[in-house]
């Protein structure tokens, strides 16, 4: 990811490796009369995302054009160094099984601990497992964990939560002696007042999402607050690309967060597979599902890799496991690990950054077209939910026969959404975007409503 690094820095990196004093003395072997004496007459550097993006336009002609992504909704069209499909793609790695015994799988061991290590590292949490199943079901086994903490039976989780997730909750607790209590947003968030007025004595958990499902922050910090308060569990689940620009999870001193893990280092693939974060503060590490793998040396005194926790219904008793789902997605781990090691604290931090930026530039751009608003007036990462005369089902499809993927829209996925929310759909920005796509889509965007206005007049002539 080239545009992501200090060019400086890497080429005192380079000299400090050779043992050279200047980058002269690399060519000192070189007859001094075969040496060119000037810069070569070539094009600016260009980054890996820059030649994937040249390479891909030189391709147009002979193939039809990919639709440009503005999808959002938890899973996002982010740029993957070619360096994460390489190793990912290992036949040690790509073919390799849950890792039974130990001392016959030490490379993955060792990979999946330098996945839990980094995924410490961009959330601020105290411990992580080496993933779960995908971020909907991590939400579930968060709240499991809560009540398996405090043994209380009430579930608090905020209605911006992303709805697939608090459907996936409620089939998973739907024959459990538990209650899922709501709390309605106002204005794209939830009040914390609102979430004070329902937490008490029974209530378990409390669950967040940051940025919320239409793309909003939350007053996460009140929130933790009066939970710990109540006694109850802290939940966050986070966007994993976030803590790039945000406060990552541990800096609001919640509980238990998890994520989606797809922005790092997964393709979009048609929605799937997916790979579920999982992190907790420490003194809750033994009520973690899932495994957890550890390091240590052996009886050489050499360092080896070993599986600390599986409490998972594969090795013990299933009425004594955390989890009964028995897929950790290794493979995807493995691909997050890769890609945070390749991009870096610095190189995450300046990705999420553009995210930001070209999520306003989108946002002024499209609410520069007559009619168009945000849904929403509050701060928002790396996507919004935007307003439009005419319901999202009609403008959706046009915008992709446009060659523009946008949305999801609310109404399709939220059973109560109600009128206000028929004419929104989401629009989601990554650093892959450039600044001319972003303003084609607005174009396209102005071309469908000025079609649909002038398909309306002229109905209503034919019916008078």
């Amino acid at each position: 990811m080239g545009y992501l690094f200090d060019t400086e820095s890497q080429r005192e990196h380079m000299l400090k490796s050779t043992g050279a004093a200047s980058i002269d003395d690399l060519f000192s072997q070189i007859p001094d009369h075969l040496q060119l004496k000037r810069d070569l007459d070539l094009a600016p550097p260009a980054s890996e995302l820059e030649l994937q993006q040249e390479m891909e336009s030189l391709l147009v002609p002979g193939h039809a054009p990919q639709p440009t992504c503005f999808l959002g909704g938890g899973v996002y069209d982010h740029f993957i160094p070619a360096v994460v499909d390489e190793i990912a793609s290992r036949g040690e790695f790509y073919t390799a099984y849950t890792p039974y015994q130990s001392e016959a799988s030490q490379g993955t061991l060792q990979a999946f601990y330098e996945y839990q290590t980094l995924i410490c590292q961009l959330t601020g949490m105290e411990a992580s497992n080496a993933s779960l199943y995908e971020g909907g079901t991590a939400v579930s086994e968060a709240v499991f964990m809560a009540m398996r903490i405090n043994r209380r039976n009430e579930i608090v989780i905020a209605g911006t939560v992303h709805p697939e997730y608090l459907s996936i909750l409620q089939t998973y607790t739907a024959e459990l002696s538990c209650e899922i209590r709501i709390v309605d947003p106002v204005d794209g968030v939830v009040d914390p007042n609102d979430i004070a007025s329902v937490v008490g004595p029974d209530t378990s958990a409390v669950v967040m999402q940051q940025p919320n499902f239409f793309g909003c922050l939350e007053d996460v910090e009140s929130v933790v607050q009066l939970t710990r308060e109540a006694g109850a569990v802290s939940i966050l689940a986070f966007d994993s690309f976030s803590p790039g620009f945000l406060r990552s999870p541990g800096d609001y001193g919640v509980d238990i967060a998890v994520a989606e893990g797809q922005p790092l280092g997964t393709p979009l693939q048609y929605g799937g597979p997916l790979l579920g974060i999982f992190t907790c503060r420490q003194e809750y590490v033994r009520k973690m599902p899932g495994r957890l793998i550890g390091r240590t040396t052996d009886r050489k005194g050499q360092e080896c890799f070993v599986l600390n926790l599986q409490a998972r219904e594969q090795h013990i008793r299933r009425d004594k496991a955390t989890s009964n789902i028995c897929t950790n997605q290794g493979l995807l781990a493995l691909r997050a690990a890769v890609f945070l090691a390749t991009v870096g604290k610095s190189g995450l931090q300046k990705a999420a950054e553009l995210c930001h930026l070209k999520a306003r530039y989108a946002a002024e751009q499209l609410t520069s077209i007559p009619g168009v608003e945000l849904a929403f007036d509050r701060p928002f990462f790396r996507e919004f939910l935007l307003k439009t005369p005419i319901p999202a089902s009609a403008l959706l499809p046009r915008l992709a026969d446009a060659g523009f993927n946008a949305g999801p829209a609310p109404s399709a996925l939220l059973s109560t959404s109600g009128d206000s929310l028929d004419n929104t759909f989401l629009v989601a920005l990554t650093e892959k975007r450039t600044r001319q796509e972003i303003d084609d889509f607005a174009s396209a965007l102005h071309n469908v409503l000025t079609a649909q206005t002038a398909d309306v007049m002229a109905t209503a002539s034919e019916d008078r």
